[in-house]
């Protein structure tokens, strides 16, 4: 654990970055953990690509209205919704 936290302050690693994702585009970093996320991007193209592609999709999705669905996208949707609610240790499939 130590080794970790300390790996931590040094950088940041792909798989912090993927999970800080979304705090980032929120704004919800602290300005430290901003810097080094901005600072693991700089050096990584994956993640940088993961970013844009989060961009977008967060783009994309937010032209989708509940009209656009077909029914069986809604239904699809709804038990994709209910299955991540029952399953509070993110171990779905």
């Amino acid at each position: 654990m130590l080794a970790k936290l300390l790996a931590y302050r040094r950088g940041i690693v792909c798989q912090q970055a993927v999970e800080l994702v979304t705090d980032y585009l929120e704004g919800a970093l602290s300005r430290a953990d901003r810097r080094r996320f901005e600072a693991h991007l700089a050096a990584c193209p994956h993640c940088t690509e993961y970013l844009a592609q989060m961009r977008k999709t967060i783009e994309l999705t937010g032209m989708v209205t509940a009209a656009d669905l077909s029914p069986q996208m809604a239904d699809e949707f709804i038990a994709l919704y209910r299955r991540w609610q029952a399953d509070p240790g993110g171990e779905s499939e």
